[in-house]
């Protein structure tokens, strides 16, 4: 305060020095002019000075008087302000050591446990103001829970020695949260529900018995919507559109939407079971917005053969709900016959043609990249399959591959790659289709032309605007979906023994010698590939492990451990850049012990560990490993983890199948 009156006192004498100059300066003048004034006018300017002096000694007094009342009155007015705030207010150290509390703090939490609350945030406050100790504003702003009510926490901090001083004030926001908490809750949820199979039923159930069996299906649905006062609405002959409030969607969660599992149990569906792909979504300004995400929603739970629940939240994130039953073979080709066609268009409009699998290629990836090629180079089209690493499953085929002069030339790495594709070059992706697990994912940047050929259910982090996809589910392989491209091309099209024998053991390797996922287009797609005039024991002999990795296979299956009585978890510890493809191995081998339903093999390559997951199918491997960042099918499945130990995966992984047991149980 004394600051602040030097500061007005000063303001008033440079004004007064400014008139006293003038006053001289006319003085001077006058003096100039007529020299007998200079005796009279050093008198004046002397009276001058005297009367100005004890003038502004008398102002100062009276303004420090003012001065000091009025702060005396502030000071006076600000005490009285702050013991009778009308909100709780607390002064205290970010030790815990309250130094002044008002009377309201003390009767809004007399009867709650204000202290452990408090002392709780105080230690977040202290860790964020030293965090952002240079912040000039210096103000806390924090929500906390005391009893039934919801605070908001507002002051500021001042430092003293090495301890801070908080003052802070408690706004009950009860009742705007709870304002803000009944307008989330009464926002509408959109969601679309399809029969999966209702061709199959159309064709598979008695035409007497149809009507009876899709009028149970309609019924059991609108019961359903009358649980969550929901609106269910028909709009084509498989699809129904669902409305009801956000308030709802955590009953449904909590409920595992378990209409995924009533609708199978429909007394008329024995033959053919009823399955159906629910995509809930509460993403959008509009409802409208939400209808379109939903839509995409239902392609997604589609892609990873239906029979699940998929929730679209705000962030984008989805929650997937069931998908524990097995693909349903489509037995329809249009598809294919389609998919032939536009590929055959595609493939003539672009400028070259590159396809690439994913990342640690395997026989599928390449036996479809070779098929693929096959199809370009028969339309005059130049063509290249990428593969940037090569491993134990695939070195024996790449150098058979690579006697052959055209494909010496044709099979390039990633430099190759990035130097030869355009704006005009159509990009296939087979085998995969996750933006992250492809062979040379820069490349998806390079051209808006992307071809998608793939068996995996399908996951969130697809990649997206691909002008053409051949997703299907029910497929045993990508070989399996590019030799049924193949055979309903509009030209006819020649294999090289090589190529054929690749498809084939593309088909082979994924189903394990036709033994698991393997339908009647499968053996089709088999039998088109026989009458190239194959070697199967050529082909047989590309899958054989050389003594040291038996070995190696051996030990892991010999250290395997059992938990939930029919799953058996082996790690490979050893640094062997091999590991994921041994580890693969070792899980199928182990899936041949009686007892064991499912098996999962742990191993690390560099900083990455890496799970094989295999089942006979009373257990979704899947799911399990979905919840690890991994995908694939239920009965063959990996995930890679980063950030964390063998034995840290091992634990997390037992704590997932505990986890899927739990659910499936409920």
């Amino acid at each position: 305060m004394q600051k602040d009156n030097k500061k007005v006192f000063e303001g008033i004498l440079s004004k007064t020095k400014i008139y006293l100059i003038i006053i001289a300066v006319l003085l001077v003048i006058i003096c100039v002019l007529d020299v007998k004034y200079i005796a009279p006018a050093i008198l004046f300017y002397a009276m001058v000075l005297i009367y100005t002096y004890f003038n502004n000694q008398k102002n100062k007094t009276e303004l420090t008087e003012h001065i000091q009342d009025l702060t005396f009155h502030l000071d006076k007015t600000a005490k009285n302000t702050l013991m009778h705030t009308p909100f709780p207010l607390i002064i205290i150290e970010t030790n815990g050591n309250i130094l002044w509390k008002s009377s309201k703090f003390e009767k809004e939490f007399v009867n709650t446990d204000i202290k452990s609350v408090l002392d709780e945030a105080i230690k977040e406050i202290k860790l964020e103001i030293e965090n952002n100790e240079e912040d000039p504003e210096k103000k806390v702003h924090k929500e906390i829970e005391v009893g039934n009510k919801i605070y908001e926490i507002l002051g500021n901090y001042t430092k003293v020695k090495q301890e801070y001083i908080l003052t802070l004030y408690f706004l009950d926001e009860t009742k705007n949260v709870e304002i803000k908490k009944d307008y989330e809750e009464s926002q509408i949820c959109v969601g679309v529900i399809m029969i999966d199979n209702f061709e199959e039923i159309n064709q598979r159930i008695e035409d007497e018995q149809k009507p009876i069996l899709l009028a149970a299906i309609e019924k059991t649905l609108y019961d359903w919507a009358g649980t969550f006062e929901g609106l269910i609405i028909k709009s084509e002959r498989d699809t129904f559109i669902c409305i009801f409030e956000q308030k709802y969607l955590s009953m449904l969660e909590e409920q595992k939407f378990n209409i995924l599992d009533t609708i199978k149990e429909l007394e008329l569906s024995e033959k053919i079971p009823v399955t159906l792909s629910i995509a809930i979504s509460k993403e959008g300004e509009s409802n409208y917005e939400k209808y379109k995400s939903a839509q995409a929603g239902v392609d997604i739970a589609l892609g990873r053969g239906g029979d699940q629940a998929v929730v679209r939240e705000e962030d984008g994130k989805y929650i997937f709900f069931g998908g524990k039953s097995q693909e349903v073979e489509k037995r329809t080709k249009v598809k294919a016959r389609i998919v032939s066609h536009a590929l055959q268009e595609l493939m003539q409009q672009a400028k070259n043609v590159m396809i690439m699998g994913h990342t640690n290629g395997d026989m599928d990836s390449m036996g479809a990249s070779m098929g693929l090629y096959r199809l370009a180079k028969t339309l005059g089209v130049e063509a290249y399959v990428i593969n940037n690493n090569t491993g134990t499953n695939l070195n024996n085929f790449i150098e058979t591959a690579k006697e052959n002069d055209e494909y010496s030339q044709i099979i390039i790495n990633k430099a190759e790659a990035m130097s030869k594709i355009s704006p005009d070059t159509l990009l296939i992706v087979v085998d995969t289709h996750k933006q992250t697990y492809v062979e040379v994912p820069e490349l998806l940047e390079e051209t808006s032309k992307v071809v998608i050929i793939d068996h995996h259910r399908k996951s969130p982090d697809c990649i997206e605007d691909a002008i053409l996809t051949f997703h299907e589910v029910y497929a045993s392989s990508a070989s399996e979906l590019v030799t049924e491209i193949l055979e309903y091309a509009p030209k006819e099209i020649e294999l090289l023994t090589i190529e054929a024998e690749a498809l084939y053991a593309g088909i082979m390797m994924d189903t394990k010698n036709f033994t698991f996922k393997t339908g009647v287009r499968t053996f089709e797609a088999a039998a088109y590939l026989r009458k190239c005039g194959i070697d199967i024991i050529k082909v047989k002999k590309w899958f054989q492990s050389d003594l040291k990795t038996y070995n190696k296979i051996s030990k892991i299956v010999e250290n395997a451990e059992i938990v939930n009585e029919t799953i058996g978890i082996s790690i490979y510890d050893q640094n062997d850049k091999e590991a994921n493809l041994i580890c693969a191995k070792a899980a199928d081998e182990l899936l041949t012990i009686s007892d064991i339903t499912a098996s999962f093999v742990i191993g690390k390559i560099g900083e990455k560990v890496y799970i094989s997951g295999r089942s006979i199918g009373d257990i979704n491997v899947q799911v399990i490993l979905e919840k690890l960042g991994g995908g694939g099918h239920i009965t063959l499945a990996g995930a890679q983890v980063e950030g964390m130990t063998i034995e840290e995966v091992k634990q997390e992984l037992i704590n997932r199948i505990n986890e899927y047991f739990s659910e499936v149980s409920s």
